[in-house]
């Protein structure tokens, strides 16, 4: 296996915490020719806060899966001559595009995070405490009094990565569902016959022509009892949440003992399963393996059974390419669609 897909890393548990606040000093100016100098403590200085802000640069959680705690910079206290202390410094923690924030303890979403610079504060610093000097009045020119700073928040946190594609490959593994992203994109996932070769998704742009692109995600095999954890389950399932056009990989070769009919149908009942709206996301469903003869010889019958459905089975070969541009551009225009118009307007370009 590849070290590089043993670094995915799509969900994390934190503790940030804000810097607390610097305290009001208390103090009275002493100068030999200055009688009466009065009150002259500074007031403190701001604790700093967490920000969370997206990095177009990362894909991964990774580099906040091992410092669990992270603390931003506490305030200074104030000092005598009306010094006010230093604001403490804001800690500002890099996610990727697709991150949404939850706080871990009553699970309210604090923010969804997608484009380039967005960034949402989770933990807010202190306020630095007035020094004496602010209170002095007519009729209490010496105040012996200073407020503290108060205490900046901590929470505890679970950033949960979804990618962002504007379609999703599904299917059982090794129907052929990476061999298809290779094909058709730049996205290089690994290859082999063997179960669960993909073990992270993997985005690929797909460039129809000058003025239409889109990017589809591969996501790891899906296997019955996917929507209970079983295989790599739930953990993969929320990354098809964000697509907007699902393109449902199928093998009609045989060679596996596959039915291509029942797995359409085992798939789309753990889609809902695990989520009604995921099962509702319009389909594009597929034969692939088109090289192989065992594929064509049974890709007539299998069409007449999704036809009967009034569903409209393509045919695309990943290793050779064959129907590959076709099925792409069926793909593009179900994407522009849902984008444009919502998911029901995205069906209606995939009937018969």
């Amino acid at each position: 296996m590849p070290p590089t897909e043993m670094k995915f890393v799509d969900e994390v548990l934190i503790r940030v915490e804000a810097g607390d606040g610097g305290n009001g000093c208390m103090s009275f100016r002493r100068e030999k020719y200055v009688p009466r100098g009065g009150p002259s403590g500074g007031d403190g200085g701001d604790g700093g806060s967490v920000m969370l802000t997206v990095d177009p640069g990362l894909s991964t959680l990774l580099d906040l899966a091992y410092p669990r705690t992270l603390r931003a910079g506490r305030g200074e206290h104030g000092r005598g001559k009306e010094q006010n202390g230093k604001s403490g410094a804001d800690l500002v923690l890099r996610v990727p595009a697709g991150t949404l924030v939850y706080d871990a303890d009553d699970g309210d979403l604090l923010g969804d995070l997608r484009a380039a610079g967005e960034e949402v504060a989770v933990a807010r610093g202190g306020r630095g405490g007035r020094g004496n000097a602010h209170f002095a009045t007519p009729t209490n020119r010496a105040p012996r009094r200073a407020e503290p700073g108060t205490p900046g928040e901590k929470r505890d946190l679970r950033l949960e990565l979804r990618v962002l594609a504007d379609a999703g490959l599904l299917g059982f593994p090794n129907v052929g569902k990476s061999t298809l992203i290779r094909a058709v994109s730049a996205a290089r996932p690994r290859v082999a016959d063997f179960p669960f070769t993909t073990l992270v998704p993997h985005l690929g742009v797909v460039r129809i022509d000058d003025e239409t692109s889109f990017v589809l995600a591969d996501v790891p095999g899906l296997i019955a009892g996917a929507h209970a954890g079983q295989g790599l389950g739930t953990r993969f399932l929320r990354h098809l949440a964000r697509t907007a056009v699902l393109v449902h990989l199928l093998d009609a070769s045989g060679l596996a003992g596959r039915d291509p009919v029942a797995d359409y149908d085992a798939i789309n009942r753990e889609l809902a399963l695990a989520d009604p709206h995921l099962a509702a996301k319009p389909q594009i469903v597929v034969a692939g393996k088109l090289d192989l003869a065992e594929t064509r010889d049974r890709l007539p019958a299998v069409r007449a059974v999704f036809a009967a459905r009034g569903i409209t089975l393509h045919a695309v070969s990943g290793a050779t390419g064959e129907g590959a541009a076709a099925l792409m551009g069926v793909v593009a225009e179900a994407v522009r669609r849902a984008r444009a118009g919502g998911e029901a307007a995205a069906s209606a370009a995939m009937a018969p």
